[in-house]
C-alpha cells in the first residue's frame, strides 16, 4: 500500500430473497461438515449464547456467534422467534441475519439474509450425521415431525443417502401429506405409521418442539441411527432419556449437548455423563471410530450452533460475489 494509505473497504448485502438461488443444500453440506471437522480440531470456537424474552410480542431474541481459524470466518447470526408473525403478519415466526466480519481488522463486511439459511444448515447437519453414522443398508427413513422444518430435513436427507422408502409420524397427523409431497417429489413412497411403527426405520430423524419425549425405546430397532435436532433449549425433550443411555451419543457441540440439548435430560438423571456424549466433527476427522456395529444405536444431538450458520452465510457471500449478486456497498 502506498503511503499508508487503507485500501477501500466495501460491504457484501445478500438479501433474503437471493438466498435461495445461491445456497445449493450440496453447499450447505459441505460447510457444515467442514466446520464441524474444524470445531473437533480446535481451529473452531462458538462464543457463549445470547437468548432473552423481549416483554414484546411474546418474541424471543438472541445472538449466535463465533470465530473458525480454519476458515478465516467471523461473525454473528442475530435473531429469534416471534410467535405472532404467521397470523399477524403473514411471515414465518422465525427471523435472522448474519453479520460476517473482516478477522483481521474487525470490519463488517457482510450481511446476509438467515431465514432459508437457517433451515438449510439445520437440515445438512442431520444429514452430515447420517453419512457418519447410519449404516450403509439402511433403506427407510423415519420422519417425527411434519412442520417446516421437517421438510427440509427429509429433502436433505433423501439426497445425502439411498433411501427406499420414507414413513412418518406427526402430533398432527394431517399435516402428514406435506412430507408425503416431499418425498412423492424425490421419488420414494411414503408411508403414516404410528409410533411403534418407526421401529421399521433405519434412520430416524426427530425435529418437533416437543417439551415431552415422543421417540421411546420401544420405536427403535438396533441399529438405527437418529438424527435428534429439535431440543435447542432448556426443557424441551424429543427422546426417551433411556434412549440416550443405551445409545452412543455424538452432536455437534457437546457443552450446548448437555445444557439445552437432548442430552440434559439423560446427563441430569445420571443416566450418561459429559464424557459420553462426542463431536460428530471428531468422526468426520477420524479421531473417533463412529459407528462399530451393525446393530449399535447411535444418535446425533443437533442443537445448532452459530459457526454452522457463520460457515454457510460465507458460502453465500462467495457465491454472491463470483455470480455478481451481491449488493456491493462501498464503506
Amino acid at each position: 500500500m502506498d503511503g499508508g494509505m487503507t485500501p477501500a473497504h466495501e460491504l457484501a448485502i445478500i438479501p433474503e430473497g437471493m438466498v435461495a438461488d445461491l445456497l445449493t443444500r450440496q453447499a450447505a453440506f459441505d460447510a457444515v461438515e467442514r466446520v464441524f471437522a474444524a470445531m473437533a480440531a480446535g481451529a473452531a470456537v462458538n462464543f457463549p449464547v445470547v437468548r432473552e424474552a423481549l416483554g414484546h410480542e411474546d418474541a424471543l431474541y438472541g445472538f449466535k456467534g463465533g470465530f473458525d481459524a480454519a476458515g478465516g470466518v467471523l461473525g454473528l447470526k442475530a435473531g429469534g422467534y416471534w410467535p405472532h408473525n404467521l397470523e399477524r403478519r403473514g411471515l414465518i415466526n422465525h427471523q435472522s441475519s448474519v453479520f460476517l466480519f473482516d478477522p483481521d481488522s474487525g470490519r463488517v463486511k457482510a450481511m446476509v439474509g438467515g431465514n432459508l439459511l437457517t433451515a438449510l444448515r439445520t437440515a445438512a447437519a442431520s444429514s452430515v450425521s447420517i453419512k457418519q453414522l447410519a449404516r450403509a443398508d439402511a433403506r427407510v427413513l423415519g420422519m417425527v415431525g411434519a412442520g417446516h422444518q421437517a421438510k427440509f430435513q427429509l429433502r436433505a436427507a433423501l439426497e445425502t443417502h439411498r433411501f427406499d422408502k420414507v414413513i412418518g409420524w406427526n402430533y398432527h397427523p394431517e399435516m402428514l401429506p406435506g412430507l408425503g409431497a416431499v418425498a412423492a417429489d424425490m421419488g420414494v413412497p411414503f408411508a403414516a405409521v404410528d409410533l411403534p411403527g418407526l421401529v421399521e426405520a433405519d434412520v430416524i430423524i426427530t425435529i418437533t418442539s416437543s417439551f415431552a419425549p415422543s421417540l421411546m425405546t420401544a420405536h427403535v430397532a438396533p441399529g438405527t441411527h437418529i438424527a435428534a435436532m429439535g431440543t435447542d433449549t432448556r426443557g424441551k425433550q424429543e427422546l426417551e432419556t433411556a434412549l440416550m443411555a443405551q445409545a452412543t451419543v455424538f452432536t455437534d457441540e457437546v457443552a450446548q449437548s448437555i445444557s439445552i440439548g437432548e442430552a440434559q435430560h439423560a446427563v441430569s438423571a445420571g443416566l450418561i455423563a459429559t464424557d459420553d456424549v462426542t463431536p460428530v466433527g471428531a468422526v468426520i476427522n477420524g479421531t473417533h471410530p463412529g459407528r462399530v456395529s451393525d446393530d449399535q444405536v447411535t444418535i446425533f444431538d443437533g442443537t445448532g450452533v452459530g459457526l454452522q450458520d457463520l460457515a454457510v452465510a460465507d458460502a453465500i457471500v462467495q457465491a454472491a460475489v463470483a455470480q455478481g449478486m451481491a449488493i456491493i456497498v462501498p464503506l
